[in-house]
């Protein structure tokens, strides 16, 4: 009865010090707060980007091709 014992206490105790359940949760906390991040910055800054490319996109409308006639 002893040797069950300490059987079911050693096997109790590994499951205790096992860690790779937490690491996998704290990695996918951490990629959550990323695309958290990222989303931010796009919804912040989404309408800016388009202003700048958009205004990159008439200007480069504007120019000539090398060799191009007026």
């Amino acid at each position: 009865m002893q040797k069950i014992m300490f059987w079911i206490n050693f096997q109790l105790a590994q499951l205790r010090d096992r860690e790779e359940g937490a690491t996998a949760v704290e990695y996918g906390l951490m990629v959550g707060l990323i695309a958290v991040a990222i989303i931010a910055t796009v919804v912040l800054l989404g309408e800016q980007l388009n202003q700048l490319f958009q205004g990159v996109t008439s200007e480069l409308g504007n120019v000539l091709p090398l060799g191009g006639t007026p």
